[in-house]
């Protein structure tokens, strides 16, 4: 318990789990009045898995209707999302009473914007920022085919504005999905390199919200129903076990795809995660990774994978008693408790590295003269910079930007045995 908490949770309706949980859908969704239905997905998953047609078949003997739209696409724009919402409007006699997504993080983030703009046909960039009112929403069952986007239980769906060639958030604990089904069977043919890039996602979930500003200081602006609220004792206690599972599973589903045991572990691992992220928020790793993604294009996962040594790093006086309990849950025994710290960025680090993904960023390709930029870039997330616990956020960021261009760790500069 901790008494100074002040906790807004708002996990998804109702949480399925467990392997081959997908066929219990069309019977969910038919009890509780469920009808005309959209299902976005992309070409991969329409054309090269059973699951699609197995859906919508079994969903019509349910007397469910499903319109499927195959358009999903990585990193969705604005643009998509207008055109997917024209076209299906144009094409449904009736309209939709609820959305399926299914697929990575790129698909469910579609399906949640779509949410909204089906219901009246509104251009999704009315939707962007901080709405003064609950919108009008469709309800969103969202099914995950990877085991790291945790967006199956959070409020908000990212999108790209071709405009300007930035990101911009959808956000609204509507937006939240009235069932997260989670089938660890759709996971098990995840090549390599998506199990490494979405796993490494979980864990930076699990770990950035464990170490993030605490509900008692979070700035909610007067919000009643805020997205993120910072973390508490219920939020870190769904991160500690992701991490737990993270930590014994994350390189054996890499390593070995047919390791179902670790194919499932991940799975809860995403979960949990997400469940903790989406309430508490994110901070630093992520803003920094969004910046260095705007120039790289280089994938969420990996752009995450790169900073999260760095960040950690720098909480090491920040988050010392949070940042020891990781290194414990990872093996590092030191008795000497400082030492353990401190030891824990380097390892993050060397998973990084078995992952098969770049350590610093002048690996990833930056140069030095784009540090500036990425301070500046990394800066503008303001929601996640001013989660960051530490005293002068400029000033870390720029010192975690240098350092992870560098691949310079404190422990390594203190030479600790």
């Amino acid at each position: 318990m901790r008494v100074n908490d002040a906790i807004h949770f708002c996990p998804p309706a109702r949480v399925v789990f467990g392997c081959g949980s997908r066929a219990q859908l069309p019977g969910l969704l038919q009890r509780l009045g469920y009808r005309r239905g959209v299902l976005v997905t992309d070409t991969f998953f329409a054309g090269q898995t059973p699951w699609v047609d197995e859906y919508v078949k079994a969903a019509q003997a349910c007397g469910i209707e499903t319109v499927v739209y195959e358009g999903g696409m990585p990193d969705p724009t604005t643009i998509l999302c207008d055109d997917a919402t024209q076209t299906l409007r144009a094409q449904m006699v009736a309209p939709p009473d609820h959305v399926i997504a299914l697929g990575g993080g790129s698909n469910i983030d579609l399906a949640k914007a779509l949410c909204l703009t089906l219901v009246d046909g509104e251009p999704v960039k009315h939707f962007v920022g901080t709405l003064s009112q609950a919108p009008k929403c469709l309800p969103l069952v969202a099914m995950p085919t990877t085991s790291g986007t945790g967006s199956e239980a959070t409020p908000g769906a990212i999108l790209v504005d071709p405009e300007n060639a930035t990101k911009v958030a959808v956000m609204d604990n509507q937006l939240r999905p009235v069932i997260a089904l989670i089938d660890p069977e759709f996971t098990y043919s995840c090549p390599p390199r998506i199990t490494a890039d979405a796993g490494i996602d979980a864990l930076t979930h699990a770990v950035e919200s464990y170490l993030t500003l605490d509900s008692s200081e979070f700035q909610r602006n007067g919000n009643p129903d805020p997205g993120y609220s910072g973390r508490s004792a219920m939020t870190m206690s769904f991160a500690r076990e992701a991490i737990c599972l993270c930590a014994r599973f994350l390189l054996r589903a890499y390593h070995d795809g047919s390791d179902t045991e670790a194919r499932i572990g991940m799975a809860y691992a995403s979960h949990y995660a997400a469940l903790s992220y989406g309430s508490s928020g994110l901070n630093a790793i992520h803003g920094i990774a969004y910046a260095v993604a705007g120039i790289t294009h280089r994938s969420h996962g990996s752009t995450n994978a790169v900073t999260m040594p760095y960040v950690l790093d720098e909480l090491a006086d920040i988050r010392p008693r949070e940042m020891l309990d990781i290194a414990r849950i990872f093996g590092i025994m030191d008795a000497d408790e400082r030492a353990a710290v401190v030891k824990l960025p380097m390892l993050i680090r060397e998973i990084v590295a078995e992952l098969g993904i770049p350590t610093t960023f002048a690996e990833f390709g930056l140069t030095q003269d784009q540090l500036p930029r990425l301070v500046q870039d990394a800066l503008q997330v303001k929601r996640l910079a001013d989660a960051f616990p530490v005293p002068d956020v400029p000033a870390a960021y720029q010192r975690i930007i240098e350092r992870a261009f560098y691949g310079h760790l404190l422990q390594e500069r203190a030479k600790v045995a």
